[in-house]
């Protein structure tokens, strides 16, 4: 569930990328360009943030695993 949401979040960061790069003037002067930079930054975050969401969550499979020996119980023969 939570990977359709960084997939989502990628997406929309993407779609926003795609209207505000050819209107940012990056090297403009003064507070324009100071805008265009932290805006382009702050995108930059949010696209790395998300992509290590997806790359390092816990696998299913691995948790089920890990609970099946959590369940078991162990036998003790002394």
């Amino acid at each position: 569930m939570k990977k359709n949401r960084y997939l989502l979040c990628l997406l929309l960061c993407g779609f926003m990328l795609y209207f505000a790069v050819p209107r940012l003037s990056v090297f403009a002067e003064g507070l324009e360009g100071t805008f265009a930079l932290t805006w382009l930054a702050f995108a930059l975050i949010v696209i790395a943030g998300n992509l290590t969401a997806i790359l390092y969550s816990p696998k299913r499979a691995v948790k089920k695993r890990q609970q099946l020996r959590l369940n078991k119980k162990s036998r003790s023969y002394y």
